[in-house]
């Protein structure tokens, strides 16, 4: 999959919409619309710092870090997930609160309705990109969601989100305009907040456990494992740990006993046949440590 599409795609629709949508609040006072143009400037430095991770993750191993610079993804994505969700969330609770407490009058009502009509259409637009990039890898959205990519995972809740918020918006101002009541317009942007604080903290407490090191998959693990142990030189393999140091990037340790009466130079030629099979069997293992055992 190609990362850098779907988060540039990202970047110019959020641009757009965040300056139709702000136009459309400035101009009309709704909170509900403020709330989205909100949402789509932090979605829009969000995707921005998504970009830098992905920038600075391909930087080549150096001797601070051997192992490469891969999870730099995992930072920024949790850094664009605070500032998306969390940040947006509490500023659009914010600007809720006042508008029920001391309600303002809305106009162009028929305005904001277009403009967060537009917001879903954009978003459809948003998850379109990604199936089709998807698609293009052969991958499912399944595998997706299933996967350690942090970054493109929240642009695709991004999303979500987004069309959800925007319902919400579409049906606040429609009440608005049937019933002349303004402070329905507050309790909208309120909803939208809490929407987007709740996706901010599920998928930050997602984010904690790749900064702080996963190992694998279960099934990923038992899937090389039979790989070793199908070597006949490989007697038991005696320990593994692995830990994802980036998206698409794992390290394996290994401690395997060979079979005896093998030389050094087999035990060598077993160790180097042994982590090539690993690797083109799981091509994201691209760093694999193997201890023999006497």
């Amino acid at each position: 999959m190609r990362p850098q599409v779907v988060i540039v795609a990202t970047l110019l629709l959020n641009a757009s919409l965040f300056a139709v949508n702000l136009t459309v609040a400035l101009l009309s006072g709704s909170r509900a619309v403020l709330s989205q143009a909100i949402y789509t400037v932090t979605d829009l430095v969000g995707s921005a710092f998504l970009l830098w991770g992905l920038y600075l993750s391909r930087r080549a191993a150096d001797y601070d870090r051997p192992f490469g610079h891969g999870r730099e993804r995992f930072f920024w994505a949790f850094v664009s997930i605070v500032v998306t969700f969390t940040v947006a969330g509490l500023l659009a609770l914010t600007v809720g609160f006042e508008q029920i407490v001391s309600p303002e009058k809305i106009t162009h009502i028929g305005y904001g309705l277009i403009v967060v009509g537009g917001t879903v259409l954009a978003s459809i637009a948003g998850i379109y990109v990604t199936l089709r990039e998807l698609r293009h890898s052969r991958e499912t959205l399944a595998s997706l969601l299933a996967s350690a990519n942090q970054g493109l995972k929240s642009i695709f809740y991004q999303d979500l989100v987004a069309i959800v918020g925007a319902i919400a918006a579409f049906i606040g101002l429609l009440i608005v305009y049937r019933t002349g009541d303004d402070a329905v317009d507050g309790l909208t942007a309120v909803v939208e907040g809490m929407i987007l604080f709740a996706a901010g903290v599920v998928l930050s407490a997602e984010s904690r456990e790749y900064l702080v090191g996963r190992a694998l998959q279960p099934a990923d693990t038992r899937a090389i494992l039979s790989i070793v142990e199908r070597d006949p030189r490989v007697a038991k393999v005696r320990d593994v740990h692995s830990m994802l140091i980036g998206p698409e990037d794992a390290l394996l340790a290994l401690r395997i006993n060979f079979q005896d009466g093998l030389t050094t130079d087999q035990i060598e030629q077993a160790i180097d046949q042994v982590t090539a099979a690993i690797r083109q069997a799981r091509p994201s293992v691209h760093h694999v440590v193997i201890e023999p055992e006497s």
